[in-house]
């Protein structure tokens, strides 16, 4: 738990607990996976999950969230944002009304000065409405690896004790201590500051065994012998020199469109007509397609 110590509800009573719970909404963990998550919920600590883009870190939050019943929110990071858009920022168009009201009314300044940083000009964006919220909630903090060093540093406070400072209106602190899930692709190496405040989890692609048995519990009506060599190609695609990887959903993806197009097994001619779904740089195409023999065995 957090020094703060706010109430929480226990979702999971083992590893094997969630395992059970995120397969029951079509999410496969493995050991790691699952007590890593059930760690970061009994300790009260955000989970940092790093790993290749397409992974499937991203879904592993929102898996959470179907699995308990909890609200998502999510903060989507890219270079620039900043505590507007992360935490909290006032809405000084109703402030302005509200300035012009007290001219028109004549109403004397200390009368409604404490009014323009209360509660109704407050415009609550992700971070603190986590904080904030009354029902348990999932905050996903979503390619953590992209902020700025400075804008990094707004997250500490929300990640160890889970509350916010506003200069004009305190501290507020969680009541209901949400499940953090951050992900980074490792574009850059994040704080030292942040990780310490996290359990870490690294998730790579999943083994061929693994991901047949994804292929197989989200394309209803796949074979098991195109699922395992869809598989198979792909794994042998990730170990080309390539710019971008398959990821899992574009397997799947790929896993689809060959049930759509009816076919009984990846030869040469299918694999040519279908690489741009697994692939999405010409280079990489390229690069494929001189091993269509190999890769098609």
């Amino acid at each position: 738990m957090s020094s703060s110590d706010p109430a929480q509800e226990g979702a999971f009573a083992s590893a094997d607990e969630v395992a059970a719970m995120l397969r029951r909404v079509g999410y496969l963990p493995d050991a790691a996976i699952a007590g890593v998550v059930h760690l970061g919920e009994r300790l009260g600590k955000p989970v940092l999950v790093e790993g290749p883009a397409g992974t499937g870190k991203t879904e592993l939050a929102k898996s959470v969230a179907a699995a308990t019943g909890r609200r998502l929110i999510r903060l989507q990071c890219y270079e620039g944002l900043d505590e507007a858009k992360a935490l909290y920022e006032w809405d000084y168009r109703k402030q302005l009304l509200r300035l012009q009201a007290r001219d028109e009314s004549g109403k004397d300044w200390a009368q409604i000065e404490g009014d323009l940083f209360g509660e109704d000009f407050l415009l609550t964006r992700p971070l603190l409405a986590a904080i904030r919220a009354k029902d348990p909630v999932v905050l996903l903090i979503d390619e953590v690896d992209r902020l700025d060093i400075e804008t990094e540093a707004l997250l500490l406070e929300v990640l160890s004790d889970y509350q916010v400072s506003i200069p004009e209106l305190g501290t507020l602190k969680a009541t209901t201590v949400p499940l953090v899930y951050l992900t980074s692709n490792n574009s850059r190496d994040l704080s030292e500051a942040l990780k310490r405040r996290c359990l870490f989890l690294h998730l790579d692609y999943p083994s061929v065994d693994r991901e047949r048995e994804i292929v197989l519990s989200r394309v209803p009506g796949i074979r098991e012998d195109l699922a395992e060599q869809i598989t198979r190609v792909v794994a042998a695609l990730r170990g080309l020199d390539l710019k971008k990887h398959p990821s899992v959903s574009e397997t799947l993806d790929w896993a689809r469109a060959l049930l759509l197009l009816g076919a009984e097994e990846i030869d040469e001619a299918t694999l040519r007509d279908t690489l741009n779904v697994l692939l999405k740089y010409t280079g990489d195409i390229t690069k494929a397609a001189a091993k269509l023999a190999d890769l098609a065995k």
